[in-house]
């Protein structure tokens, strides 16, 4: 059986440059441009509210009027213009400093470098897994029982990964296999650079999973743009999942954290980086990562295709902070999570490491009752 068909297809403008659209459905994927790439930051101050800022090696330049990268980008959209080109047209000369705001010592706080400003309910945050080989293996040691024979079949984790492996990447005018995909939530989840990732009363486990996700925007004739892309800590409940398979979904429902910077056009064929876990001054645990489509089994068409065919998901004026999976995570080699534990997530050429302490409930888990009306 084939996992590949044939479409019609077009060119049509981005928010990023020029993007390759499937006709029947116009599924949008950005491909690089050749400019300069532009790093934007959101900002929190007590007194002045929201901001946006763009990234200038150790400064920050304050934006003009819009107060989120969403209003940004709604406007480069609705005005039908590239998104650098709103960001130089807004750039003002009030500087802040990077480095006091990153060490959280500012009255600015680093949000989320991407959200739905008003409406958190209206960003809907999900990923794919099973994309990078080194998570593949680890899934399948998660999901391998202990007496498993060699010649036994191979776990679904692995068969999926396979087909990934054999029809992930196909050539521009074809839909590609479907690759695994889940819920995490939605804004409300997502958390900001140096803020607490939870681990509540009901979890097993609390673990990092470090990842790149795209970030994205749907317009009036619900049309997805790719705003851009940011570093991100998916993070999830690895003990949970352990349990069994099945239990996937709901071991995914847990806050995660992406920023603090949104790369609004760079490139992403061949990245690395390093996740770390921290616990005091030592390093208990620590790991080269690569990403990008050259150490994938997808490619970002695909998996951008995949996710935007659902017609829910191509709602006018909601957002998407979509995870493209992970290439290694502590779990896997036996590192157990404790409370005050800093997880950094660090992607060359994608900002500032993201850095965020561990929050572990020690209330009881408490049941709730629905009530009837």
């Amino acid at each position: 059986m084939s996992h590949n068909r044939q479409v019609m297809s077009s060119w049509t403008p981005s928010l990023c440059g020029l993007v390759w659209c499937l006709g029947f459905d116009r599924f949008v994927v950005c491909f690089q441009n050749k400019g300069e790439m532009n790093s934007l930051i959101q900002l929190q101050h007590p007194q002045r509210g929201r901001h946006v800022a763009l990234v200038d090696g150790e400064q920050l330049y304050l934006l003009d009027q819009y107060r989120s990268v969403y209003e940004l980008a709604w406007a480069a959209v609705t005005a039908g213009e590239r998104l650098d080109e709103g960001i130089a047209r807004e750039r003002t000369d009030e500087v802040i400093a990077y480095e006091p705001l990153y060490r959280g010592d500012s009255e600015w706080l680093i949000l989320p470098a991407m959200d739905h400003p008003t409406e958190p309910s209206r960003c809907r945050v999900s990923g794919t897994g099973l994309t990078h080989v080194a998570s593949a293996k680890n899934r399948d040691a998660m999901h391998v029982q202990d007496d498993k024979q060699v010649d036994e079949p191979v776990t679904d984790s692995m068969q999926m990964f396979q087909w990934g492996v054999v029809g992930g990447k196909p050539a521009p005018e074809v839909i590609g296999v479907q690759p695994e995909w889940f819920y995490k939530g939605d804004g409300s989840i997502l958390r900001g650079h140096g803020q607490p990732l939870e681990v509540p009363a009901f979890a097993d486990d609390g673990g990092e999973e470090p990842e790149i996700a795209g970030v994205y925007l749907i317009d009036s004739h619900g049309q997805p743009w790719r705003v851009g892309m940011v570093a991100g800590n998916e993070f999830a409940d690895h003990v949970m999942e352990r349990k069994n398979y099945l239990y996937l979904a709901p071991s995914k429902l847990r806050v995660g954290s992406i920023g603090p910077q949104l790369i609004v056009d760079g490139p992403f064929v061949d990245v690395v980086g390093e996740v770390r876990v921290e616990r005091g001054d030592a390093v208990v645990w620590r790991q080269s990562i690569a990403t990008g489509e050259k150490n994938m089994s997808h490619s970002i068409a695909n998996l951008e295709h995949h996710h935007f065919k659902y017609p829910q998901h191509r709602q006018p004026g909601d957002v998407h902070i979509h995870f493209y999976g992970a290439d290694a995570f502590s779990f896997g080699a036996g590192i157990t999570i404790e409370h005050g534990d800093e997880m950094v997530v660090e992607w060359q050429g994608f900002g500032r490491p993201l850095r965020n302490p561990i929050h572990v409930s020690s209330e009881q888990e408490r049941l709730v009752k629905v009530r009837t009306l």
